[in-house]
C-alpha cells in the first residue's frame, strides 16, 4: 500500500488527554495499531501510544470511501495517524472515542513475533530477542516511565542539597578497583579497561567541587548468571566533602523517602498498570551492625564465620526478619573495598554500609580514607600495587579532605519501585554473559 507522509500533521493530544468533556472537539492523534475488531457496520481500531489506548470507530455508513478503504487496510503495529471528532460514549472503558475524518498510514508492519497486548506471555529470553517491539508492552512502558520518574526524582533532591553533577571517564589505564574483572579494550594499541564505578574520580573532584553526584552507565565482567547482576549497568553516585558514614547514610535515607513518595504520588497510573504499590518509607531506617546481623542469623540457626560476606540465601532468610529498609553497618576489612575507612576504636571494622532492601543490597558506601600513607597501607592488604594507582595517589598529596559517598544501583532501585523480580526486566536492552544483543 501507499504510504503517507506525516506533512503538517501536529498532535494535538496525546490518548489518555482525550476526555468525554472534549466531546464534538476536532482532534490529532499518533499511534500504533493495537487491535482491530470488525463488527460489521463497525470497525473498532485501539490505537496506542506511550500513554495509553483510545479507541477509533469507524461508521461504515457514514465514513468517506478514502477512510474506510485506509480503514480496511490496517494491521496490527502499523503506524498511523488520525484526524477526527471525539465522541463521547458509554461503550469504551474511558468513555470517550475518536469518529476519523482522516487516518494517515506512516507504516505497515509484518506479524509480530510475540503478542504485546500480554493475553499470551512469552519466556523473557523470546521477549528480549524482540526487545524493541517488547517495550511497547503497556507494562514495561509503565516500568520505564517509573524509571524515569525516579532519575528525575534524584536529580532533583540532589541538586536542591547543594550536589553538582559530574560526568567522568569510561576508559581508564588500569585495573584501578580491583575486585571483580574488567573489560579490556584496544585503546590506540594500548591496554584500557572500562570503569567499573567512578570512585576515584568522585574522590578527586570533592577537592574542588566537594559535593558532586554522576548517573551513568559502568561496567563489570560479571560471572555471576543471577537475576540481579548484568554485565553493563547505571550507577548513581555521590561524593561529599568534610563528611562521614553517618552524614551520607542519612542523605541516602531521606533520599530513598523522596523517590519512593515521588513514585506513589505522581506514577499512580503505571503502577496500577503493574498492580503493585509502593510503601513510602518511615525515616529513619534501621540500622544494624554487622555483629547485630550475624548474631539475628545465629539466632534463626544459620552460622556465619565473621569476616565473611553474607551470601544469597542468608540474606533471603535476613529478608523475612526486616522486609523493608534497613542499613547493614560496621562491616569488616575484608569484605570492604580498600579506600573504606576502618573504625578508629575497632579498626578491624570498616565504616562502610549498606542499604538492604529486604535481602537485596540496593547501595553501598562509606566513609573513605584521606590518609596517603593509609590507603596505601590498604591497598598492599588487598594485595593491589600502588603504582597502579600513582595518579590516583597524587591527589592525596594536595589536601584531600574528609569524605564519604555511596552508589546506587538503578536497575535494583527499579525492580523495588515495580516488583519485578528480574534485573534484565527493567534494563531497556541488557547486557549479561549470554547477551550482547540486540
Amino acid at each position: 500500500m501507499n504510504l503517507d507522509v506525516i506533512g503538517e500533521w501536529k498532535r494535538t493530544h496525546y490518548s489518555v488527554d482525550v476526555k468525554p468533556e472534549m466531546d464534538g472537539c476536532e482532534v490529532t492523534v499518533f499511534g500504533w495499531v493495537q487491535e482491530i475488531r470488525d463488527l460489521g457496520a463497525l470497525r473498532f481500531i485501539i490505537l496506542q501510544d506511550r500513554e495509553g489506548t483510545i479507541q477509533v470507530t469507524v461508521l461504515r455508513k457514514k465514513t468517506s470511501v478514502e477512510v474506510l478503504s485506509k480503514a480496511d487496510a490496517l494491521q496490527k503495529r502499523f503506524s498511523i495517524g488520525v484526524k477526527g471528532t471525539v465522541k463521547k460514549t458509554d461503550m469504551t472503558p474511558r468513555g470517550v472515542e475518536v469518529i476519523p475524518k482522516e487516518i494517515k498510514v506512516f507504516n505497515t508492519a509484518e506479524s509480530p513475533p510475540i503478542d504485546i497486548c500480554g493475553k499470551t506471555l512469552a519466556k523473557l529470553d523470546v521477549c528480549l530477542d524482540a526487545r524493541a517491539l517488547d517495550l511497547c508492552r503497556e507494562e514495561n512502558i509503565a516500568v520505564f516511565k517509573i524509571q524515569h520518574k525516579a532519575v528525575e526524582a534524584i536529580r532533583e533532591f540532589l541538586f536542591a542539597q547543594g550536589f553538582i553533577e559530574v560526568h567522568t571517564p569510561r576508559f581508564i589505564g588500569s585495573a584501578t578497583e580491583g575486585g571483580a574483572a574488567l573489560f579490556k579494550v584496544d585503546y590506540f594499541g594500548r591496554d584500557a579497561f572500562l570503569a567499573q564505578s567512578p570512585q576515584l574520580y568522585k574522590e578527586q573532584l570533592v577537592m574542588s567541587l566537594e559535593k558532586v553526584f554522576e548517573i551513568g552507565p559502568f561496567f563489570r565482567a560479571e560471572e555471576s548468571h543471577t537475576r540481579r547482576h548484568l554485565s553493563e549497568f547505571v550507577s548513581i553516585d555521590i561524593e561529599e566533602a568534610f563528611a562521614d558514614a553517618g552524614d551520607v547514610m542519612q542523605l541516602l535515607e531521606h533520599l530513598m523517602h523522596h523517590v519512593c513518595k515521588t513514585v506513589s504520588e505522581k506514577c499512580g497510573r503505571e503502577l496500577a498498570v503493574l498492580k503493585y504499590s509502593v510503601k513510602v518509607p518511615e525515616l529513619p531506617f534501621k540500622r544494624l551492625t554487622y555483629d547485630e546481623v550475624l548474631e539475628e542469623l545465629k539466632a534463626k540457626g544459620i552460622v556465619i564465620s565473621w569476616g565473611e560476606d553474607i551470601p544469597t540465601p542468608v540474606l533471603r532468610t535476613l529478608g523475612k526478619i526486616h522486609p523493608y529498609f534497613y542499613f547493614i553497618t560496621h562491616w569488616p576489612k575484608s569484605a570492604r573495598s580498600f579506600y573504606i575507612q576502618p573504625c578508629a576504636d575497632r579498626p578491624e571494622l570498616t565504616e562502610g554500609f549498606d542499604l538492604m532492601w529486604r535481602w537485596i543490597e540496593l547501595v553501598s558506601g562509606g566513609t573513605r580514607v584521606a590518609s596517603k600513607g593509609l590507603l596505601v597501607k590498604q591497598l598492599k592488604e588487598k594485595g593491589l600495587n600502588p603504582d597502579s594507582f600513582r595518579c590516583h595517589l597524587q591527589a592525596f598529596d594536595y589536601g584531600m579532605p574528609p569524605h564519604a559517598g555511596w552508589a546506587i544501583g538503578l536497575e535494583r532501585l527499579t525492580m523495588m519501585l515495580t516488583g519485578k523480580k528480574n534485573i534484565r526486566e527493567v534494563t531497556l536492552y541488557p547486557r549479561d554473559k549470554a547477551r550482547l544483543t540486540p
